[in-house]
């Protein structure tokens, strides 16, 4: 199975149901013959009742159902002195799922239970996955140790078992293509944790897939995402430090801005104009001018730590600004092209 997995996942996208299609019959008769020779009472049954192709056409289904093609598998009908052991349940993983998140407030013994029951052990880790659209979601969960998946607040999840197995290049040529941001690792306790700032990123993140679009990873913001944690926080913060700069034109309050952020990181003249690409001697300008603004504080360790955080904090919630603004302008772009029928059409569609 696990090879079958990488030979899919090797392909792209659009080819995973040929190449499922292709090689999976093949795979189920050699799980078939397996059983067969592996479990004496299982090959007389088979002789018995001669349902060795109905047997390897129920294999095949449930690794279609494994795999998250179940609405897609052919139905096969099995005589009724074949036993087959049901796959754990649906209902019974949403259970899981719905504990690890907060969603569900459970015992330990309960949630084990549940899990036994669900055939999905609670993992020391977890991770969580925050998708932007639910396509291929099955598919995407087997490919990830047997992800569970669920919804929150219409997001759809992924809880990613023991990530320590699963690499992030592994993960990411899993998610490639498509929208997604991935939690940080946490004990399966803390899930909830994991899932809120894995939905916080994918909320900042653009929401269109793509060939080239590569999943983002709150372990590459966790800076940004603490900063944005509390708007009203962050706003106070820049009023705080920041308001020398605002009889300045947006230009120059822009100009200096960069420029004192570009030094706080760096530390120094020559280090800022790299980052900018101007000369040294102007930066020295700006920073006489900034010098000006801000007086001897700038100085102080404290006061300049205060200040990359008020900087930071507001070009972080410029960009969500733009952002949502962007969003905005698209989601009223798509109803603006919904027109109201009139009542003639109306009637006809109706059949008046």
């Amino acid at each position: 199975m696990c090879d079958l997995l990488n030979r899919i996942w090797s392909r792209p996208r659009g080819e995973w149901t040929r190449v499922l299609r292709k090689e999976l019959p093949a795979l189920a008769e050699k799980v078939t013959e397996e059983l067969r020779s592996g479990i004496p009472a299982f090959a007389a049954l088979l002789a018995e009742t001669g349902a060795v192709e109905e047997a390897r056409r129920a294999v095949e289904q449930a690794m279609l159902v494994a795999l998250g093609y179940q609405e897609n598998a052919e139905r096969v009908r099995r005589p009724k002195d074949l036993v087959v052991t049901p796959l754990p349940t649906a209902p019974a993983r949403r259970e899981v799922f719905a504990a690890l998140t907060g969603a569900k407030d459970v015992s330990d013994v309960a949630l084990a239970e549940v899990a036994r029951c669900a055939g999905w052990p609670v993992p020391a880790c977890v991770q969580a996955v925050a998708l932007a659209s639910p396509a291929e979601a099955p598919q995407l969960a087997a490919a990830l140790g047997d992800a569970l998946i669920g919804t929150v607040d219409g997001d759809t999840c992924l809880l990613v078992p023991d990530p320590g197995t699963q690499t992030r290049a592994r993960l990411e040529a899993a998610l490639k293509g498509r929208a997604a941001a991935v939690g940080h690792a946490v004990p399966a306790g803390d899930t909830a944790s994991s899932l809120r700032w894995a939905r916080a990123l994918l909320a900042l993140s653009p929401g269109r897939g793509g060939p080239d679009t590569r999943p983002a990873f709150v372990d590459d913001h966790l800076s940004a995402l603490l900063l944005l944690q509390d708007e009203s926080l962050a706003t106070a913060l820049s009023a705080r430090w920041l308001s020398p700069l605002d009889d300045l034109t947006p230009r120059q309050s822009e100009r200096l801005e960069v420029t004192l952020l570009a030094w706080l990181e760096g530390g120094g003249a020559p280090e800022a104009a790299r980052v900018l690409q101007v000369h040294p001697q102007t930066v020295r300008y700006r920073l006489r001018q900034i010098e000006k603004l801000f007086g001897p504080a700038l100085r102080d360790p404290r006061t300049r730590f205060e200040l990359e955080m008020a900087l930071r904090s507001r070009r972080l919630m410029a960009h969500v600004r733009r952002y949502r603004s962007r969003a905005g302008r698209r989601a009223r772009a798509v109803a603006s092209t919904i027109r109201p029928l009139g009542m003639a059409r109306e009637a006809r569609v109706n059949g008046l």
